[in-house]
């Protein structure tokens, strides 16, 4: 059994490879061979098409390929700000926080975020599910967040 360190580490190392922005195949590499892969974004799915869908074993990459094409982010934004580790569930659950722009518009955003990680016996990922602004991710995609701003001040 993966003690809490072992656990920690995998997490820290998935959450590592998404912020630096490596590429879409080494970040799949940290997901298992062994078990069925998933990845969710909670949310509406008419607001983004990473929403609200279930990415299924060979679909995973196309989740990942989607982010990339719509969102961008600095790297030096996204922060890791706390992991709660569940060694007998194999879980890391990951606060963060983390500045995002919506590519075609242009509107950026600050948000909170949380990610949920199961993890296999080898310490690679099996369900990937994340949290995050969703509505400000919409308005983003409409060009909108400034607009609303304004309105909100």
């Amino acid at each position: 059994m993966a003690d809490r360190n072992q656990l920690l580490h995998a997490a820290q190392t998935f959450c590592e490879a998404f912020a630096s922005k490596q590429d879409v195949n080494r970040v799949l590499d940290l997901f298992s061979v062994t078990h069925e892969r998933t990845v969710i974004e909670h949310g509406e799915p008419s607001m983004a098409p990473f929403l609200g869908r279930r990415f299924v074993g060979a679909s995973v990459r196309k989740y990942f390929e989607i982010i990339g094409d719509l969102l961008d982010y600095d790297s030096d934004s996204i922060h890791f700000l706390e992991y709660a580790v569940d060694v007998e569930r194999r879980k890391v659950f990951v606060r963060a926080k983390g500045r995002f722009t919506w590519r075609s518009t242009g509107d950026s955003w600050d948000e909170m975020f949380a990610y949920l990680l199961d993890f296999d016996h080898e310490l690679k990922v099996t369900d990937y599910q994340i949290w995050a602004d969703s509505g400000a991710a919409y308005l983003a995609k409409l060009g909108k967040l400034d607009e609303i701003r304004k309105v909100c001040e």
